[in-house]
């Protein structure tokens, strides 16, 4: 029955056009309006002879995953819960957890293989290497991927409805972009605001995903904010999600 769910929304998730195209392929096409702006491709002496390019490489991954577990699945579940699906399938065979455990699934993947698009283009198009850790890059993703799960399931806590999802997600959505460096890189931000966004689920990530891309193991430090965040944030979800 589990595998069964499972296959039926992942052909829903394929029928949305809106998702598709802001999880899959926006977080690549970022990276490449990025990438035709010239002095972006140009090594520069204060990232220590990066370019701003390869920094964009992780932060976009990370965009792909606050799409997906932000953006994407929040909606999704409390409509399910607003039209009584889940207080449905409570009388069935087929329990609730197993449609939560299909949607986080579902988009857990997608958003594993938007990170994985982001970084064949950043390669192919413009000569990004590939994590030079990639170990260490796997793990932070992984928990990167974890965190923004947990984080969207806890949208789909507090909100009653579908239109409050959509407005919480929002709300949350704007902090995150900035934390994981979307308009000013971490690596660049001033030390005390950098030290702040360290303490943040996805500025921890950004600077765990450089490091391994870099070639050394993520900092503990940042894999243990990750998976802090990701426990509290599941804590909550689990505290405060409601079947109907």
């Amino acid at each position: 029955m589990n595998s069964t769910v499972l296959k039926t929304e992942a052909r829903l998730f394929a029928r949305e056009p809106g998702s598709l195209f802001w999880v899959l392929v926006s977080p690549a096409l970022l990276l490449v309006i990025l990438g035709l702006i010239p002095s972006f491709r140009e090594p520069s002496d204060d990232l220590g002879g990066l370019r701003v390019i390869d920094l964009y490489v992780p932060i976009s991954v990370l965009f792909a995953l606050i799409m997906s577990g932000l953006q994407a699945m929040p909606p999704v579940l409390t409509g399910y819960r607003e039209r009584g699906i889940l207080r449905r399938m409570s009388t069935t065979p087929v329990r609730p957890s197993a449609l939560l455990t299909a949607q986080l699934t579902v988009h857990g993947a997608v958003a594993l293989l938007s990170a994985g698009a982001v970084i064949a283009v950043g390669r192919t198009a413009f000569g990004v290497r590939l994590p030079q850790q990639p170990a260490g890059y796997l793990v932070a993703l992984l928990l990167a991927v974890a965190v923004a799960l947990a984080l969207g399931a806890t949208v789909c806590a507090v909100s009653r409805t579908q239109k409050v999802a959509t407005a919480v997600g929002s709300a949350v959505f704007f902090p995150t972009m900035f934390t994981a460096g979307v308009w000013v890189p971490v690596q660049v931000m001033p030390d005390t605001l950098r030290s702040i966004v360290h303490l943040t689920p996805f500025g921890a990530a950004s600077e765990a995903l450089d490091n391994a891309a870099a070639g050394g193991w993520p900092g503990w430090t940042h894999l243990g904010v990750l998976a802090l965040w990701t426990a509290l944030l599941t804590w909550a979800a689990a505290r405060w999600f409601r079947w109907e």
